[in-house]
């Protein structure tokens, strides 16, 4: 899929793959549970790879390239959610509706292309790029529709960047993101 803009495309490694006998080097047990909190707040009992999830609701297995754009269109958030602003080191999150408590996500994630030669499975013995792959996760807090403030830890890796979301739960629905 071509960049765009107005889409940020998270790359979360899972480890359910390493009993094949090769380890994905970026996967990370807490990345495994968030794809099965998306599971369990959807009423799934199963997930998959290459998995996408749409603004944390809208799911389509992504080796078919027009069911992705097709889903992507149909999952468009809007602009429903609150703002996030950046403020030197701190976020601030205005107020607005929130139907339940949300979590303020932080997001560390790597932008450059990573090839991945891979050791075993159904695709052994392919190189695959990797995009945006996840290097952080961390929850800042709770978001109940007040305005809020988060600091924002700092990091020493230059190459990576940061993104807000502002999840319903923790495997619910995005209802605000931001690159910072």
């Amino acid at each position: 899929m071509p960049a765009r803009p107005d889409l940020l495309p998270l790359n979360f490694g899972v480890t359910y793959w390493d009993r094949l006998g090769w380890k994905d080097k970026f996967a990370h047990p807490d990345y495994t549970e968030r794809q099965w909190d998306y599971a369990r707040s959807g009423k799934r009992h199963n997930v998959a790879t290459p998995q996408f999830i749409i603004n944390g609701h809208g799911v389509v297995t992504g080796s078919d390239a027009r069911q992705l754009a097709q889903r992507i269109r149909a999952e468009k958030r809007g602009e429903t959610g609150p703002m996030i602003m950046v403020e030197g080191k701190r976020l601030h999150i205005a107020a607005g509706r929130a139907a339940t408590p949300a979590t303020v996500w932080l997001v560390r994630y790597d932008p450059r292309v990573r090839n991945v030669n891979i050791g075993r499975g159904e695709n052994a013995g392919r190189i695959l790029p990797h995009r945006n792959v996840v290097t952080g996760l961390r929850s800042l807090g709770t978001w109940k529709g007040e305005a809020a403030v988060f600091d924002q830890p700092a990091y020493r890796d230059a190459n990576e960047r940061s993104a807000i979301l502002i999840q319903q739960g923790t495997g619910g629905r995005i209802i605000s993101a931001r690159r910072i």
